[in-house]
């Protein structure tokens, strides 16, 4: 690692720490700003005691502040996982040690910010003033009836976590760990707020996931740059080159997610005449001014730096501009959450379905409601629907070249992914959440069907060939950060047989009979991640088993196979278990949904049992052609390398061969020559050619 003097380095980050924390406040002084317009409207509406100005101004600020430590956290992730190229020993360079070091500070921020919001959310949502719940037993009491103060506590445990990872990082691949680390810290806010309730809240918080992580990795790469550009790092044009890519992204993703959640909670005409509508529009503005930021980086700066002078005084003056826009934005964000929406959109009389589900049911499922009514899925959808342009756009750059894909593989993936938009956006993954039975369908659809088609796709293999290498003067690019994660620990450890037939096979029994699923079934988020663990168990466990992309471990067909028949009785017991079981799992949240079809609970639950019992079948096939294919083809090829090497040596193994049994059976005293051997022996030389040769009478050798 390049080091530098103890006083430069002290000078950086006084400077990253300060661009930090003036961030921070403006936001913050934002949040307040904002908050204060609708201050009095949320005492009515809430019809609870006023806490206090500590409160009502605190909470927000400190909202704000704790984000920011957040963006920082995800920025320098980022920026060590993918900017700037390690060491060759895999060793962080200087530039992604510091940004790792600076995103555990903010992670630190976030952690301790998330937990002074416990006492605020309580005080806020009781009405009593700070002072009043912050004794032990009071919070004890109050978390456990807030929902917000423990979405808050899971935010400083996933925060912390972080901040550990990034603190004690030294390699490149445990970026790989701690970047998702700092986007998890995210997701209890996201997934909590106006668009967790009321009617279509399923779109909303999906959209509110999308924008929140889109947002977040657009201003903390930027911020990330900003900071190793001042340090005059030695990549600061491939770092600003590769977040240009990333921050194009960010706007598409967060401009339509921002649209897609406004529009649930606002009309169109309420726009202009509601405080609601009104804080939308300034932020739809932002979002306009930061675009245009984007387009002058890409038109004056980015070329700037990237000339053979390499200035970066614009990008540096240009990116502060930005970043303080970014956190009046994320200052507007906050003050828009503490402002009720319009009262019309969640009518107080929603139907019970619609209040926990987002959405009604007022007809049982039909074959034709499943097909037909469709209720798209704004992460699985849109997964499933970005991972089949990406493998085309790797298709169509091989063939573009002159290099050959199989067309079967392109459309296993097609279909695989086809079946993931099915299970998760169709009128299957509508009636999902509200019948056991059509939650079996789709789970199986996800673990066991998808997962088969997709990894028959061969997409690794398929982004080796079709991504470029890097070369061995240039920083590592995707293709070697695919290389290092195949190659890792972490990878070789996850395709262990045991270890990925426990997490495909065991978690059906801790979910359904170990009474995991009666927890988790009343929340959106816990939907979210059992589809998420479905198709990632199941493509784990069938890479291993099937796989034709290059993987850790290397097993035999007979090993896979003893996979496959070993995981057998496991997923036929659990099924036979589901529909002997005396008690309807989640009885409580299916009487909750009070459905007007209102079906049997145990008959559908039995129903669901038979289903996870049958639905092995399909897939089973699958594999099983897919072994044999690949057992035959496995043998042909060793049947080519050894006619190759056989051709290269003039039968030499062949002739030794011969000449072994002639000097076993006593009746030749005379050498064997090529000659000899190839006019008596099979005319190729294969292993069958050595049967043949052992089987024939000795005289006729």
């Amino acid at each position: 690692m390049s080091t530098a003097p103890a006083d430069s380095i002290d000078v950086r980050r006084a400077a990253a720490a300060s661009i930090g924390w003036a961030l921070a406040w403006v936001g913050a002084a934002v949040a307040i700003a904002v908050t204060a317009i609708s201050a009095s409207t949320v005492l009515d509406l809430v019809g609870v005691g006023d806490p206090g100005i500590l409160t009502r101004y605190g909470l927000p600020a400190v909202q704000t502040i704790g984000e920011i430590g957040a963006v920082v956290a995800v920025g320098g992730t980022l920026f060590a996982a993918f900017f700037v190229p390690p060491q060759s020993d895999g060793i962080l360079d200087v530039g992604g040690y510091r940004a790792l070091r600076s995103a555990a500070v903010g992670a630190m921020v976030w952690m301790v910010c998330a937990l002074l919001m416990v006492p605020l959310t309580v005080s806020d949502t009781t009405g009593f003033a700070v002072s009043e719940v912050v004794s032990v037993d009071r919070l004890i009491t109050a978390v456990g009836q807030v929902a917000d103060a423990r979405s808050w506590l899971w935010t400083a445990l996933f925060a912390l976590m972080c901040a550990v990872v990034a603190r004690i990082a030294l390699r490149w691949t445990w970026t790989l760990v701690a970047f998702p680390l700092a986007l998890l810290t995210l997701m209890p806010t996201a997934l909590a707020g106006h668009s967790s309730t009321g009617g279509s809240h399923d779109i909303a918080t999906n959209s509110l996931i999308l924008h929140i992580v889109g947002a977040c990795i657009w201003m903390g790469g930027l911020f990330a740059v900003l900071v190793y550009a001042r340090g005059h790092g030695h990549f600061t044009a491939l770092a600003v080159r590769r977040y240009s890519r990333i921050a194009l992204w960010c706007l598409v993703v967060v401009g339509a997610s921002g649209v897609i959640n406004a529009l649930i909670r606002v009309h169109l005409d309420q726009l202009f005449s509601t405080t609601y509508g009104q804080l939308i529009l300034v932020k739809v503005a932002a979002l306009l001014l930061l675009g245009g930021c984007g387009a002058w980086h890409r038109r004056t700066t980015i070329p700037a730096v990237t000339s053979n002078g390499g200035d970066r005084q614009p990008l540096i003056r240009f990116a502060v501009v930005e970043l303080l826009i970014f956190a009046a934005t994320f200052g507007i964000a906050v003050g828009l959450s503490r402002t009720p929406p319009p009262e019309n959109v969640n009518p107080a009389d929603m139907p019970a379905t619609e209040l926990i589900l987002g959405y009604s049911l007022d007809r049982a499922p039909t074959f034709g409601e499943i097909v037909v009514g469709w209720r798209f899925d704004l992460l699985f959808g849109t997964l499933a629907i970005v991972m089949a342009v990406l493998y085309l756009r790797g298709v169509y750059r091989l063939r573009t070249r002159g290099d050959a894909w199989p067309v079967g593989r392109t459309i296993a993936w097609l279909l695989g992914c086809a079946a993931v938009l099915f299970a998760t956006s169709s009128g299957l993954g509508k009636y999902a959440p509200a019948l056991f039975s059509i939650h079996m369908i789709a789970h199986m659809m996800l673990s066991m069907l998808a997962p088969v088609l997709l990894v028959l796709g061969g997409p690794v293999t398929l982004a080796l060939r079709a991504i470029a290498p890097a070369g061995r003067s240039s920083p590592p690019g995707p293709r070697e950060w695919i290389l290092s994660l195949l190659h890792s620990p972490f990878s070789r450890f996850l395709t262990h047989p045991l270890v990925a037939s426990v997490l495909f096979v065991g978690s059906y029994y801790v979910l359904y009979l170990g009474g995991l699923f009666d927890i988790l079934t009343e929340y959106h988020a816990a939907h979210v991640a059992m589809n998420l663990h479905f198709l990632l168990s199941g493509y784990l466990f069938y890479w291993v088993v099937i796989g034709i992309d290059p993987a850790p471990r290397r097993l035999s067909p007979v090993a896979k196979l003893a996979m496959v028949f070993g995981s057998l009785p496991f997923h036929a017991f659990f099924g036979v278990a589901l529909m002997s079981t005396d008690s309807v799992i989640a009885r409580t949240y299916y009487n909750s949904l009070m459905l007007p079809w209102n079906p049997n609970l145990m008959s559908d639950q039995r129903l669901g049992g038979g289903i996870a019992w049958a639905a092995g079948e399909i897939p089973l096939v699958l594999v099983m052609l897919a072994l044999l294919v690949q057992w035959s083809r496995q043998d042909q090829r060793q049947a080519t390398r050894f006619d190759r090497r056989e051709d290269r040596d003039d039968d030499a193994e062949l002739v030794s061969y011969n000449a072994m049994l002639a000097q076993m059976a006593g009746t030749s005293t005379r050498p064997v020559t090529a000659t000899d051997s190839t006019s008596t022996a099979a005319p190729t030389a294969s292993p069958h050619s050595r049967a043949d040769a052992q089987s024939e009478p000795p005289e006729r050798r």
